[in-house]
């Protein structure tokens, strides 16, 4: 059921970026897909980028560690360094509504 907060959001287009299969990819790219479904629910778009296999997208977004967070949409562009672990760090390095102040 989609609440208030959710209707507001608009879409949001999350990049991940993530090395190969590590430990640290694979919590992070499942910690990022159970975030969005708390917090975002059918209002955003992930895709992942694996640098072992292209390393050259990097630049896209001046990746500098791994795993990194890049909330494209909306803007402005925010990052989020990490296993994303801390739901509500997260959320507030993404500026999300619930914990934008």
């Amino acid at each position: 059921m989609a609440t208030a907060i959710t209707e507001s959001i608009g879409v949001w287009y999350l990049r991940l970026y993530i090395a190969g299969q590590s430990p640290k990819s694979l919590y992070a790219s499942a910690n990022l897909k159970k975030l969005c479904e708390e917090h975002l629910a059918g209002h955003y778009e992930i895709e992942t980028i694996d640098l072992v296999e292209d390393p050259t997208r990097a630049r896209d977004d001046d990746i500098l560690a791994i795993p990194t967070l890049v909330r494209r949409l909306p803007p402005p562009q925010r990052k989020v360094i990490g296993d994303l672990s801390d739901t509500r760090r997260v959320l507030r390095g993404l500026r999300h509504p619930e914990e934008a102040s």
